[in-house]
Parts: structure tokens; C-alpha cells; sequence
């Protein structure tokens, strides 16, 4: 796993600061960001398949079962494993099979992960996207956590949406298409953006649930 240098980060935070209000309040509140850096991984895949349009806590509790259920997650084991006790787990059927077509497309060769690290953004963004089960989203979280790739993107991200909503003071919240282009703005940064709001709603939502909280 990598990630970008502090001072790569800090000099990202800063072009964002100048260029978006949002991003300037959230780095005025919290700092440079701690990158998100996983070990590339088929669990790192699957647990973000996990997180797909559910609660952060609903999705922790799933994956936890899946991963007392599976030991070590791997493509080999997720192949191993009765689907239907998976599902059991919490999974949807469709997490399922996405989840064994992206442990197939390992086995096979297809998806290796060495080489999606290995390769400039766009090839690495389409060898992930050639497996079923990937999308958009899960790509480019993938390429963020794992790669360190600091433009790869999350479009339609709701939790980032509602940070730059709510510091940008942005009524309707913008829906994903205009949030989609707004970002252009922040290339060859827009995953320092995401650092920084994911960075600022995190703080936010702690300081909501302290005791005493407004």
C-alpha cells in the first residue's frame, strides 16, 4: 500500500483552499488529512463491495461476519464458500455474486492486483472496471486506498457530497452530476478533496455524538 507525502498533501491542501470554499473551510478545520492507505488486497475489494448503498455501521457488522465466517479473505476462500452462507452473513444476493465473480477474475489471471498498482491511472481504472462486480465507485476507492492515487475520484460518493454541502452552505445538497463537475476543478486532487471532506465529516459527526452535543 502507498500514499501520498505529507508534503504532497499539504501542497494539494492548499491549491484546493484556493480554489474551493469548501475545502478551504474543511482544511482550516481539519489540517492535512490522514490518507485512507490499505494493503491491496481481494478483502480490501470485498469489503467495499460491502459498503455499497448501505450505513457505514450496517456494513462494518456485515463484513465482520463474513470475515469471522471466512478466516483469511481470499479469492480462494470467497470460491471455497458456500454462497448461501455468505449471504447469511448479510450479504445481497447480488454482493454475493459480484463478490465471486471479482474472486474468479483473480484466480484466473484476469484481475491481478500487482499489476492495477503497477499501471498508469487510466489502465489500472479499466482493468478494474473489466470485472463484474466492480463499478465506478468501488474502483476508484480501490485506486485511492490501495493505490494512492491522489485524483482518482468517487463520483456520486454521498458522504461526500454532504460534507461539501453542508461547509459550502449548499441548499439543495448538489445531486451527483453537478457535484461530478464541480470536481474537475480540483484535478489532478480530487482524492486529497475527498481526504479533506471525509476528514472534516468524520470530525463532525464524532463532535455530534460526544455527550453534550448540540
Amino acid at each position: 500500500m502507498t500514499a501520498p507525502s505529507r508534503r504532497t498533501l499539504k501542497a494539494a491542501c492548499e491549491r484546493l483552499a484556493a480554489t474551493d470554499m469548501a475545502l478551504a473551510r474543511a482544511y482550516e478545520a481539519i489540517g492535512v488529512p490522514v490518507w485512507r492507505a490499505h494493503a491491496p488486497s481481494y478483502a480490501l475489494l470485498g469489503e467495499l463491495i460491502s459498503h455499497q448503498q448501505i450505513s457505514l455501521s450496517a456494513a462494518a457488522a456485515i463484513w465482520s461476519r463474513v470475515e469471522a465466517h471466512l478466516g483469511d479473505v481470499t479469492a480462494a476462500a470467497m470460491l471455497d464458500a458456500d454462497p448461501e452462507a455468505i449471504r447469511l452473513c448479510g450479504m445481497s444476493r447480488p454482493k454475493v455474486a459480484h463478490l465471486t465473480s471479482i474472486a474468479q477474475a483473480m484466480v484466473s489471471g484476469q484481475l491481478n492486483l500487482d499489476r492495477v498498482c503497477a499501471a498508469p491511472l487510466d489502465e489500472a481504472r479499466a482493468e478494474l472496471l473489466a470485472v463484474r462486480g466492480i463499478g465506478p465507485w468501488t474502483a476508484e476507492l480501490f485506486l485511492l486506498f490501495a493505490v494512492g492515487a491522489p485524483d482518482a475520484f468517487p463520483t456520486g460518493d454521498v458522504g461526500l457530497m454532504e460534507a461539501h454541502k453542508r461547509l459550502g452552505g449548499y441548499e439543495p445538497r448538489l445531486d451527483s452530476k453537478a457535484f461530478t463537475a464541480l470536481g474537475e476543478d480540483w484535478r489532478p486532487y480530487r482524492g486529497v478533496a475527498a481526504h479533506l471532506l471525509w476528514g472534516w465529516l468524520h470530525v463532525d459527526r464524532a463532535r455530534d455524538a460526544a455527550p453534550g452535543a448540540r
